[in-house]
Formats: structure tokens, C-alpha cells, sequence
């Protein structure tokens, strides 16, 4: 969110043809909340194609990336690891802890698909739970930075965007940046 520290998001464990959808989600809410890149381990092409076309349309800046090793990124990211899992700690007993680091440190998310292994809860910092209750990842990824930036990132400006959704009491509306109503 243009802070001084880094936002990355990792998603692991995309499947293809099963999480595409969900995969796409979880890029475009770490766009939309706050987060400055989004990194996706797995054969995710289709998802970050989507989430650079909707960053070219709606602004940035955003950065979208594809890994075969989410392992080598965890191993050398120079800050702070989160990740979200309902087995963690209460979102509210951590998130100004999270917050402090972040104003030192880049701090990277990681959000689960499938069954995350044991070695992704040793290598984070903190192993956090928005509820300890089964949940959409994307739910838990859009609770949790909205925690993190306490909904600063709602207020975001957007550079380069060709599209701005204007907003309506009812319907929709998507104009080109510049034209009035």
C-alpha cells in the first residue's frame, strides 16, 4: 500500500482447473486491501493473467508473480512471515504485533489452498487465526489486512488505472478515467 515496508501475499497450493477462481480471488483482494504483490506457487497462469489485467483497468500499483517454489521464498524473505490458518492465534492478540514489525520489515502473508504442510507453520513468525472456525482464505487474507492497515487501505489512491468504478447508491457504473457522469 505504498508504505515504506513491503506487502506480499503468497498463495500456495493452487490447483489448476480446481482453484482458478479462488486463486483469482485471493490476488485481487490483496490488491484491493492493500497488499503490493501477490506471489502464486503453482501452474497459475490463467489467475495471473486476471489479476494484471484487472490491475491495468482499475490501477496499481500492483505486481503479480508466478513460483514453482514457494519453499525457496519462504527460505529467503527478508521479514516477516504470517501465515493464515484457523489452527493460529486470534487475529485481535496478534495484529499490532504485526503492525509494529511492518513499520521495520517487509512482511509476506501466506494463504493456504489444499492442505498446508507442517514446514510452511514452522517458517512463519506467527501462525494467525481470523476465527479459529473453517472459512474462506479469502475471507481470512480480507479480515486480516484490513486489520493490519486498520482501513486505511480503503481510502487508496490508484495510479494508472484506464477504469474507476463510480460509486452509486444503486446499479453500476464503470467509467474511463477522466469522463464525467
Amino acid at each position: 500500500m505504498q508504505q515504506e515496508n513491503e506487502v506480499c501475499v503468497l498463495r500456495l497450493g493452487h490447483r489448476p482447473g480446481r482453484d482458478n477462481r479462488m486463486t483469482t480471488h485471493v490476488g485481487l483482494t490483496a490488491r484491493a486491501l492493500g497488499a503490493d504483490r501477490v506471489v502464486i506457487s503453482g501452474d497459475a497462469s490463467q489467475s495471473a493473467e486476471t489479476i494484471a489485467d484487472i490491475t491495468d483497468r482499475f490501477g496499481g500499483p500492483f505486481e503479480v508473480e508466478v513460483t514453482d517454489s514457494h519453499r525457496k521464498l519462504l527460505r529467503e524473505f527478508d521479514g516477516v512471515v504470517v501465515h493464515l490458518t484457523m489452527y493460529g492465534l486470534p487475529v485481535q492478540d496478534v495484529e499490532a504485533e504485526v503492525r509494529a514489525d511492518l513499520e521495520e520489515r517487509p512482511v509476506l502473508v501466506v494463504v493456504g489452498a489444499e492442505k498446508v504442510s507442517f514446514d510452511v507453520y514452522e517458517a512463519a513468525d506467527y501462525n494467525v487465526g481470523v476465527t479459529n472456525q473453517p472459512h474462506s482464505e479469502v475471507a481470512g487474507l480480507a479480515v486480516f489486512l484490513d486489520r493490519l492497515f486498520e482501513g486505511r487501505e480503503l481510502d487508496r489512491e490508484w495510479v494508472g488505472a484506464s477504469h474507476e468504478v463510480v460509486p452509486k447508491a444503486t446499479g453500476k457504473q464503470v467509467e474511463p478515467v477522466g469522463e464525467e457522469e
